[in-house]
């Protein structure tokens, strides 16, 4: 099933919307589902699932399942570790070549000068000029590679020269990293591997309003989404990739990562999502609570949207019974996802329509949006 067209993923939500209001509902019992408007049967579109501890436990396994399923990138996109990566001379660069023994050489413009003040600067059409053996090609080439043909050609004019190349200024790669960052700015790869997070560091690190759970990293054209919340909170360091010349790292504004928590809590809210674990139990805390007077503690649902658009699940609905108080402790291993709908039902005579009549409007809402910034982004991308 496609949904790509932008109407009919929020239509198929309003449909189950709509087929929910007219079934009686019972915490715990099967949820019966109707044809939508377009004539299909809706009910393998949706999830209803009991949080349990087994189930709990399972999402937590499967985390780095989830992980490598988000987040597939090309292969040899980048080094495959920091061992192998070696800087590659560029234009601009300067290059400080030293001849041991032979200091007319190694600094011909006279010691006060510093070595990139002295040193040799890569031309446009990638070379340098050598004194005796004349011009080197050294752009797109290591240190080691240029050290070694000095050395060679030198030998004609010298007995046994002994060489080191470094580079003096770097000057010919940059990454930029912009957005909610702290010192937005251009900076360059050097003979240190730099990381995500390490140029991250460098700008002075993300500002109270970043989005630490979808950093976006372009490269050639192609965006990769990388969570610096499950680098730095659950060491999931396969995200923490060598950055590369001309590569953009941008970190968004917070926008829409929030979990909206709504009917009867004391006081119903949007909270922001911290970076840090959020569960369930901490966004019903930061609602006020449950009524007591009204609630009913075994109707507590999260009601989360499926983020593949090619998924035939629309969206999963998380049942938690807490008529005892040890659930809540259940809900709090249960970590909550940036626009989940958290959902507190009235008392158990009230029917699932009325549930269903109360949070229509800002679940349909909440996903249009969604749906709707997707769509124009997309829109952008084709032209």
């Amino acid at each position: 099933m496609e949904y790509r067209s932008g109407w009919r993923k929020p239509l198929l939500g309003l449909s189950f919307m709509v087929a929910l209001s007219g079934c009686a509902f019972a915490p715990g019992s099967n949820l019966d589902y109707e044809a939508d408007s377009q004539g299909e049967d809706i009910s393998d579109n949706i999830e209803v699932k009991a949080i349990t501890p087994s189930l709990v436990k399972t999402m937590v396994e499967s985390k780095d399942d989830l992980r490598d399923s988000l987040f597939e990138y090309t292969e040899n996109a980048v080094p495959e570790s920091e061992i192998d990566y070696d800087y590659i001379i560029g234009r601009g660069d300067v290059l400080s070549v030293v001849v041991y023994d032979h200091p007319e050489l190694t600094i011909p413009a006279g010691s006060e000068r510093s070595a990139e003040e002295s040193g040799n600067v890569v031309h446009s059409d990638g070379t340098i000029f050598y004194p005796y053996i004349g011009t080197v090609e050294v752009a797109g080439r290591t240190v080691r590679d240029v050290r070694g043909e000095i050395q060679r050609r030198l030998e004609g004019y010298i007995a046994q020269p002994q060489v080191d190349v470094k580079v003096a200024a770097f000057n010919a790669q940059k990454a930029y990293v912009t957005g909610e960052v702290d010192q937005p700015g251009a900076q360059p790869i050097t003979n240190v591997p730099l990381t995500v997070l390490d140029a991250l560091s460098s700008v002075g690190g993300l500002t109270q309003g970043g989005d630490w759970h979808d950093v976006v990293l372009t490269r050639n054209g192609v965006e990769r989404h990388l969570s610096v919340y499950n680098m730095l909170v659950n060491g999931d360091l396969d995200q923490n990739l060598l950055l590369q010349d001309g590569d953009v790292l941008h970190v968004p504004v917070v926008g829409n990562q929030q979990v909206y928590v709504m009917g009867e809590v004391n006081t119903p809210t949007a909270v922001p999502m911290p970076n840090a674990r959020f569960s369930l139990t901490n966004a019903l805390s930061q609602a006020g609570g449950i009524r007591e007077s009204s609630a009913d503690a075994s109707g507590i649902f999260v009601i989360r949207r499926n983020q593949d658009v090619d998924s035939e699940t629309y969206a999963t609905v998380y049942q938690l019974n807490a008529e005892s108080a040890i659930a809540f402790a259940l809900g709090s291993e249960f970590i909550l996802q940036p626009t989940d709908v958290v959902y507190v039902t009235a008392a158990p005579m009230a029917r699932w329509n009325r549930v269903i009549s109360q949070i229509l409007p800002s679940v349909t809402a909440i996903y249009q949006l969604s749906q709707a910034t997707r769509d124009i982004k997309d829109l952008n991308d084709d032209f």
